[in-house]
């Protein structure tokens, strides 16, 4: 992973130097932290300066400073692992080889090719001084963040960045995502009026549909351009040449009948009623098969940590765990962590991270017999572990969240599977001073520019998970510990390809089976704009990479084929009904109450939703992000 930013400047420029903000450069050093390099390149008879900055986190290979260059000039920036597509070797460097397939590309369609080829995370910009041709994009999903930013003051100024300024420059000139739907082109000896800039669109198709204006991602051009300023516009290339989308369509079919999908009793809490279909066994196989190959793929072929982070001799360094969990104990995260242990070495540990925000003491409340029954129903692990542990609770009961409690019982749940591994189960504690502090240094300008209190929720909650900062409670003692894996494991992706989330209830409710599907048609096309784009920033500025094992190609491919009742039957229960087929999964590797947990939030299982104001809603606009914009 690295921190790249390049300005396309319309104007002569003596020295680039002085371009880019230093909290932005400081940003970007974060991203990559084991070299950083920058280079400009004037062009006068044109009227143009150009200006890179790269920022690289060494992942495998040998370390390649960026931006990289090839023997005719051509300059790419590239913020991405190849894990399929364009064969690469343990010990190759996926920077050097995808600038090596550009050098080779003699037009456009060529250059289209070389990019619908590649699975994995990626977001480039590649620069073409023979044809004064600037490219840039993110993948088809959007796993890495790429934000834009056009000023038209002294003179026209495009900046693309992983990463914008903490300090806001100019109040009016808002930074924004680049859109994940298709490439980019600038041809610049073609931008005659210094005032105004063009810029080429190839949007990405499935192979087997034809193009139609409403794209994969967005919706008609007039909603694409209309966030753009005035003298910025987004065409369709005149070659109308297209990407080709690394994925199948979703499968929309509808069931014959809407009692087919499920002849058990719904009332059954048993996950393996279902396993002794044989038809439904062979379906849960063939989709640990295809997951367990894109964990694979996201654990193996990585360095050693080179750089020891400065710390107190409080804190135990983790030098030997390359991996680490975003962890609540929730079925995604446990199924992640037991496909891990399939693959990385037996001797290696684990960091599981959990996450916690120190809660206030509530007075007790009379309740009414119907919420006691409710609760009841929706703790049993709750209590089963406060049993099981009382001691220990009672010392922590601030931070004694529902994520806390589930993740507990999640690692020992792992440990039976495997009592060999080393389960580093990492107890993250926040307080409320410690989240309004580094909200107001760190988090606010990563999580920008969304904007809602759901996006500051998330953002800060994976923020200081991803940071791994916290106290090793496994193996039988409790000491401090600071997780040094260089790779985030997250399990997002499953929700919006599994139903799991309640406003897929809600649809299939009011519409059946055709509202189902229609909002899970919707899901991974917003998934870069809602989720994606924040989570790379956030666990990107520890110098660490987050992976998306439920986003590989091919476990997209599996489940798009899939028809909608294969993946979940909302018929049943909440903890059965909703990503059924990742429950089955979970059973079948072994897993037990996990397997059955309800689907809850991160911002309410780390109990950081409402921890400063109980009557806001997610969507409302979060006016602590701004206030530390503006306090900045």
């Amino acid at each position: 992973m690295c921190g790249i930013c390049c300005m396309l400047i319309l104007a002569p420029q003596k020295d680039g130097s002085d371009v880019l903000a230093k909290d932005m450069l400081e940003s970007l050093r974060r991203r990559g932290p084991n070299h950083s390099q920058h280079l400009s390149r004037e062009v006068p008879e044109l009227g143009y300066n150009v200006f890179f900055s790269g920022h690289v986190l060494h992942m495998r290979g040998c370390l390649n400073p960026q931006p990289m260059q090839d023997a005719q000039g051509n300059l790419l920036l590239w913020n991405g692992e190849v894990f399929g597509g364009i064969k690469i070797g343990p010990e190759g460097n996926d920077t050097q080889i995808i600038l090596q397939q550009l050098s080779s590309c003699k037009n456009e369609e060529s250059i289209l090719s070389v990019f619908s080829s590649i699975q994995g995370p990626w977001a480039f910009i590649y620069y073409q001084p023979s044809s004064h041709c600037l490219w840039f994009g993110r993948d088809f999903f959007g796993r890495r963040s790429l934000l834009w930013q056009f000023k038209n003051v002294e003179n026209l100024c495009l900046t693309l960045t992983s990463v914008s300024t903490s300090v806001p420059q100019c109040a009016n000139v808002p930074w924004k995502e680049v859109p994940a739907c298709g490439l980019y082109k600038i041809d610049i000896q073609k931008q005659t009026n210094a005032k105004s800039l063009a810029i080429s669109w190839y949007p990405w198709k499935h192979g087997c549909i034809e193009y139609e204006f409403k794209t994969l991602h967005l919706g008609d051009k007039e909603e694409f351009t209309e966030k753009l300023p005035n003298f910025v516009s987004v065409f369709l290339n005149e070659s109308k040449l297209f990407p080709t989308a690394p994925i199948i369509p979703m499968n929309c079919s509808m069931p014959e009948s809407c009692n087919e999908t499920a002849k058990c009793e719904t009332s059954s809490l048993n996950i393996e009623i279902f396993l002794s279909n044989e038809h439904k066994k062979q379906l849960v196989h063939k989709f640990i098969s295809v997951l367990s190959e894109s964990v694979r793929r996201r654990v193996l072929f990585l360095p050693r940590c080179e750089n020891r982070p400065i710390c107190s001799d409080q804190f135990t360094v983790s030098d030997e765990a390359k991996i680490a969990i975003l962890f609540s104990g929730g079925v995604d995260s446990m199924v992640l962590s037991a496909l891990a242990d399939h693959h990385i070495p037996p001797d290696e540990p684990i960091d599981l991270l959990n996450v916690a925000f120190k809660q206030r003491e509530q007075k007790r409340q009379m309740t009414s017999t119907k919420q006691k029954k409710k609760s009841n129903v929706c703790s049993t692990l709750e209590e089963e572990t406060l049993e099981c542990d009382n001691g220990s609770v009672k010392k922590a009961t601030a931070f004694n969240v529902p994520d806390r409690i589930t993740g507990l019982s999640g690692l020992k749940e792992l440990q039976i599977i495997n009592p060999a591994r080393r389960w580093n189960f990492i107890e993250i504690n926040i307080t409320l001073e410690e989240l309004k502090e580094m909200r107001r240094q760190r988090i606010s300008h990563l999580v920008q520019p969304l904007d809602t209190v759901l996006d500051d929720s998330i953002g800060c909650a994976v923020w200081f998970a991803a940071r791994g900062i916290g106290t090793n409670t496994s193996n039988g003692e409790t000491k401090p510990y600071i997780s040094t894996a260089k790779v985030v494991l997250t399990g997002i992706g499953a929700d919006e390809q599994l139903a799991g989330y309640s406003r897929h209830r809600i649809c299939y409710k009011a519409s059946g089976f055709e509202g189902l599907v229609k909002e899970l048609g919707l899901e991974l096309g917003r998934i870069s704009s809602r989720n994606l784009g924040r989570d790379d920033r956030v666990i990107g500025d520890h110098g660490k990479e987050a992976r998306f094992p439920f986003l590989d190609e091919e476990v997209v491919c599996f489940l798009n084929a899939l028809p909608v009742w294969e993946k979940a039957d909302l018929t049943l229960p909440r903890g059965i009904g909703e990503k059924l087929l990742l429950r089955m999964a979970a059973k079948e590797l072994g897993l037990t109450a996990s397997a059955v947990l309800p689907k809850r939030a991160m911002q309410f299982g780390s109990r950081i939703a409402k921890m400063e104001n109980n009557k806001e809603k997610a969507s409302d606009k979060c006016n602590r992000l701004q206030q530390n914009s503006a306090d900045q």
